[in-house]
C-alpha cells in the first residue's frame, strides 16, 4: 500500500515538473527546467530543440553539445528525440545538502553559430529519506530529587530531505512521569526535550522506558525510533552550564594541519564525579569528524586536515558539555572558513579552428572558451588578455565566455601560422593565471604575383650557335604556396623581320630557360627583343611581365672583300701608272677593303707579300697605300707585279689578295714605245706585225677626234652626275666608316685619286682606256670605269703578250692634262 501511494506521489511530481518547465522561461538567454531527483538515468527533463528552435536534424547533425563546467555530467542530450534527459541518477542531497533549492546549471554551444544558450534545472526533493537518529537507544540519568518540570535534552532526529519532506514533529510514547516538548532553535531546527511531569522514586521504580518517535512531513510519511533509558539517581543538583551558547570563528582556508581553533568551555559547580565535565561533539557527519577534532577534556577544537573553500565554506557544529553523572548542556560552534586565492582559473576550449584563410575579414572567430574561478568575490574574478602584437582580439560573449576574433586583415606571406597564448588572471592578491595555446595556421589565396628582380633583362650569344642552345635563364618568385606559387613561363607573340618570334626562341615553361631555334646571322640580326610572361597557377591566375633583349655577338667569319682594285669583267688586267721621276714616298694607288663583320674582326691591315723589285714599293699597313720607296732607275723593270695580302684582326684572322701591275713610265708614248720595244725584243710570232702596227697607229690618229668629243661629253656628264650626288647619300652613306674600309686612311682615297688609265688587250686588238675623274667614292669610280674610249694599238705589243689580261693604270690629277697634251700633239 505505501509502495502504490510512493508511487502515485512520483507521478504528480513528474507531472508537476512537466507544467513547471514549460512555464518557468526567463529571459537573458536562459531555459529553465525541473525534475525530480531519484529519475532513472534517461529521464526526460525538456525538449530542448523545441525551445531554442533548432531544425530537426541539428541534434543528429553533431552541430549542439552540452559544455559542463564541473566533472560530472548529470544530463545529455537525445540525438533522435531532440530531448535533454539525465544521464545518470541525481541525489538532490548529495547535490546540494540542505539548501532550500537546488539548480543545476548547463550550458549549450551551437557550433555552426558558435552561441551559447544557459540552461538552469532544479532538483526538486523527493521524500526519498526517513529521520535517522544517530544512535538507536541512548540513556538519561535523572536525580530522584529532580525537581518536576525540569527538561533533559534528547538525540534529535536529522533528515537530509527539504521542505515538507523534512523532520516535522515527534511523538512519546505513553508513560505517567515524563512528557515531550519540541524546542525551535535559531536555525529552525527541531530539538527533543524529555519533560519531568512527576518527581520520580528510584527505590519505587529505578529505570523508566520511554519510545521516541521522529515523523516527516512527505507523503508517504517516513519515521525513525529511538528507545529512552530513563536511569533515577541519586541527587546530582547541578548540570554543566556553558559559557557561551555560541562559539564562531573565522579562518583562512590555507592554515596549517593542527592549528587550534577555539575552546568552549562549561562549568559545573557540584564536586568530586558530579562536576567532571567532558566535552564531546554532536550531530556531527563524517566529514566534519574528518576535519575538526574536539579534546574531550579541554574543549580544544583542533584542524585535523587541510581546509578547502571551494568545498565547504562553512561548518555547524554543536557541542555537548555532560559531567559524571550524565547531566549535559549543548552549544554551538559556528566555523567560517575564508576564501583565500590558491585556485588558478580554468579555461576551457569548447571550439577552435585550426587554419583559417589568409583573406578572412576583421572579426572572424577562431575560438571560443569558457573561464572560471572556483575562489570567491574578487578572487574569482577573471581577466583574459592575449600579446598585443598579434592581429587578434578578444571579445567577452555570453556569460564567462570569450570569443577569439581577428582584428585586421592576415597575410600568410608575412607569417603563415600564429601560436596565441590566451592567458586568463584572477583578482587574487598574488594573481594566479592560467595558459592555453591556440596555433592557428593562415591558409594561403593567390594573392601575389610571380615578381621578377628586374624590370628588364639583357643576354648575349655569339652568332653562328648550334641550334637548341641554352641563351639565358629567367626566374620569377612567387610569395604564394603550392599552386599559387606554381610558376610557368611563356613568351610574348610578336614578329621578327615578318617572322614569327617563336621560330627564333623558345622557353621551357617551368625553368624558365631561353633555347634558340636557329642560328643566329650577325648580319642580319644584330639584337633580339622579346617579351616573357611569368604566370601562376592560381585561380584566378596572376601574372607579370619582363623584357629581354638578346645582342647577337660577331664572330670573325666574313673575309675582307676587296672594293679597289676591281678585276675587270672581261678577262684583262688593270695597270697603274707610275712616272720615272717619282720621288721616294710617291703615291702610286692604295688598295681599298672592306670586311662585313663588326669591331675587330673588322680592323683591316695590308701587306706586300710579293713583287717584282721588293725593294722598291712600300705598303701602308693600316692605310693601304701603296708608296715608292725609292727613286726610279733605269735598271728597273717597265712593268712591276705587286700582291698584296688584306688581313682582318679576327681569331682566326681572314685574308685576301689581289695583284696590282705598275707601269713605269712618264708619259703615255713612253708607254706605248717601251711597250713596243719590249715586244721587238722578242722574236716576232708573225711577218704582218708590222703593218697592224702602222694600220693601229692610224687608226688612232682618226679617231682621236673621236676621242675629244667623247672627252667633252664625258666631261660634262660627270659635273652634272657630282650634283646630282652631293645632294644624295651615296652608296655608302648608311654604313659606318668602321664597317666599311676598317682603318681611316680608305676614306682619303676616295677623295685623293683623279684619273683611271686603263690599257687594255685582247687577242685582235689593244685599248688604252681613259676612266672618268674620281672625285667623290668608289662607287663613281666603278660606274666610271665601265664607261670607257679606246685607243688602238699593236696586237704584237708587249703587254698582251706578257700579260693577256687587264692592266688599270692610276694617275694623280694633274697628270691628266699632260696626257690630253700628249695625244693632241700625237
Amino acid at each position: 500500500m505505501a509502495s502504490h501511494k510512493l508511487h502515485r506521489n512520483c507521478i504528480g511530481k513528474v507531472l508537476l515538473c512537466f507544467l513547471l518547465a514549460t512555464l518557468w522561461k526567463v529571459g537573458s538567454g536562459q531555459i529553465h527546467y525541473s525534475v525530480p531527483e531519484e529519475t532513472e538515468k534517461g529521464f526526460f527533463v525538456g525538449d530542448i530543440e523545441k525551445d531554442l528552435g533548432l531544425e530537426p536534424q541539428t541534434l543528429l547533425d553533431g552541430g549542439v553539445r552540452i559544455v559542463s563546467r564541473g566533472k560530472t555530467q548529470y544530463f545529455a542530450l537525445n540525438v533522435k528525440s531532440g530531448a535533454l534527459v539525465t544521464a545518470d541518477r541525481i541525489d538532490r542531497e548529495e547535490l546540494c545538502g540542505k539548501a532550500s533549492g537546488c539548480t543545476v546549471n548547463i550550458d549549450i554551444l551551437l557550433e555552426d553559430k558558435v552561441k551559447i544558450y544557459g540552461v538552469e534545472v532544479e532538483i526538486i526533493d523527493v521524500n526519498d529519506n526517513s529521520p535517522r537518529f544517530e544512535t538507536k537507544e541512548t540513556e538519561i540519568k535523572i536525580i530522584e530529587k529532580e525537581a518536576p518540570g525540569t527538561r533533559f535534552l534528547l538525540p534529535e532526529a536529522f533528515d537530509p530531505d527539504v521542505g515538507v519532506n523534512s523532520l516535522k514533529n515527534y511523538q512519546l510514547s505513553q508513560n505517567h512521569y515524563f512528557s515531550l516538548h519540541v524546542k525551535r532553535g535559531i536555525d529552525e531546527a527541531k530539538y527533543p526535550e524529555l519533560v519531568l511531569e512527576r518527581a520520580l522514586d528510584r527505590e519505587e521504580k529505578p529505570v523508566h522506558h520511554l519510545t521516541l518517535i521522529a515523523s516527516d512531513g512527505g507523503d508517504p510519511v517516513r519515521s525513525d525510533t529511538m528507545n529512552i533509558s530513563v536511569t533515577v539517581l541519586d541527587a546530582n543538583d547541578n548540570s554543566p552550564i556553558f559559557t557561551q551558547s555560541l562559539y564562531t570563528v573565522n579562518v583562512p582556508e590555507n592554515v596549517p594541519v593542527g592549528t587550534w581553533l577555539l575552546t568552549v568551555n562549561a562549568t559545573d559547580p557540584d564536586e568530586g564525579i558530579n562536576g567532571k565535565i567532558n566535552y564531546f561533539f554532536r550531530k556531527i557527519t563524517k566529514k566534519t569528524s574528518r576535519v575538526f577534532r574536539l579534546d574531550s577534556l579541554t574543549g580544544d577544537i583542533i584542524v585535523l586536515e587541510n581546509l578547502d573553500y571551494e568545498e565547504s565554506s562553512f561548518y555547524d557544529i554543536d557541542i555537548e558539555a555532560r559531567d559524571g553523572p550524565g547531566l549535559l548542556d549543548r552549544a554551538k560552534v559556528l566555523i567560517t572558513v575564508l576564501d583565500v586565492n590558491d585556485n588558478a582559473p580554468d579555461v576551457t576550449v569548447t571550439s577552435v579552428t585550426s587554419s583559417i584563410s589568409e583573406n578572412s575579414s576583421a572579426g572572424s572567430i577562431v575560438a571560443l572558451f569558457n573561464v572560471h574561478d572556483r575562489d570567491s568575490r574578487e578572487n574569482s574574478q577573471v581577466t583574459c588578455s592575449i600579446p598585443e602584437h598579434l592581429p587578434f582580439k578578444l571579445e567577452k560573449s555570453y556569460g564567462n565566455y570569450y570569443s577569439l576574433v581577428t582584428d585586421r586583415t592576415l597575410d600568410r606571406e608575412q607569417v603563415d601560422r600564429y601560436n596565441v597564448t590566451v592567458t586568463a588572471t584572477d583578482g587574487g592578491n598574488p594573481p594566479l593565471s592560467t595558459n592555453i595555446y591556440i596555433s592557428l595556421h593562415l591558409e594561403d589565396t593567390n594573392d601575389n604575383p610571380p615578381a621578377f628582380l628586374q624590370t628588364s633583362y639583357s643576354a648575349y650569344i655569339m652568332e653562328n650557335n648550334p641550334r637548341g642552345t641554352s641563351i639565358y635563364s629567367l626566374t620569377a618568385r612567387d610569395s604564394d604556396s603550392e599552386e599559387n606559387g606554381h610558376v610557368s613561363y611563356s613568351i610574348t607573340d610578336d614578329s621578327v623581320h615578318g617572322a614569327p618570334l617563336s621560330s627564333y626562341v623558345s622557353i621551357n615553361s617551368e625553368t624558365g630557360v631561353l633555347y634558340a631555334l636557329r642560328s643566329f646571322d650577325y648580319e642580319q640580326l644584330r639584337e633580339l627583343k622579346l617579351g616573357v610572361t611569368a604566370r601562376d597557377s592560381g585561380n584566378p591566375p596572376l601574372s607579370s611581365n619582363v623584357s629581354l633583349t638578346l645582342f647577337i655577338l660577331d664572330q670573325n667569319d666574313n673575309t675582307p672583300e676587296i672594293l679597289y682594285p676591281t678585276l675587270p669583267t672581261d678577262g684583262s688586267t688593270g695597270v697603274e701608272l707610275a712616272p720615272r721621276s717619282a720621288e721616294p714616298g710617291y703615291l702610286v694607288t692604295k688598295v681599298v677593303a672592306v670586311d662585313a663583320d663588326s669591331g675587330q674582326n673588322a680592323w683591316l691591315s695590308y701587306r706586300l707579300i710579293k713583287a717584282t723589285d721588293p725593294g722598291l714599293f712600300s705598303m701602308g699597313l693600316l692605310s693601304g697605300e701603296i708608296r715608292t720607296a725609292r727613286a726610279f732607275m733605269d735598271k728597273d723593270t717597265l712593268k712591276q707585279n705587286l700582291v698584296v695580302a688584306v688581313t682582318d684582326n679576327g681569331d682566326p684572322p681572314l685574308s685576301a689578295t689581289v695583284s696590282v701591275t705598275v707601269a713605269v713610265a712618264d708619259t703615255i708614248p713612253e708607254v706605248l714605245s717601251d711597250l713596243s720595244s719590249l715586244a721587238s725584243s722578242e722574236p716576232p710570232k708573225d711577218s704582218y706585225l708590222t703593218l697592224y702596227l702602222v694600220i693601229a697607229v692610224a687608226s688612232v690618229s682618226c679617231l682621236f677626234f673621236f676621242f675629244i668629243i667623247v672627252l667633252l661629253a664625258q666631261r660634262l656628264y660627270q659635273w652634272q652626275t657630282s650634283k646630282i650626288l652631293e645632294s644624295s647619300s651615296g652608296h655608302f652613306q648608311d654604313i659606318p666608316a668602321s664597317e666599311v674600309m676598317g682603318i681611316d686612311g680608305v676614306r682619303d682615297f676616295l677623295q685623293s685619286y683623279s684619273h683611271e688609265v686603263s690599257v687594255t688587250t685582247d687577242s685582235r686588238k689593244s685599248q688604252v682606256v681613259f676612266n672618268q675623274p674620281n672625285y667623290t667614292n668608289n662607287s663613281i669610280m666603278q660606274q666610271s670605269s665601265e664607261k670607257k674610249e679606246t685607243l688602238l694599238i699593236s696586237d704584237e705589243s708587249v703587254l698582251y703578250k706578257e700579260n693577256p689580261s687587264f692592266i688599270q693604270v692610276s694617275l694623280p690629277y694633274p697628270y691628266i692634262f699632260v696626257l690630253d697634251l700628249i695625244f693632241l700633239i700625237y
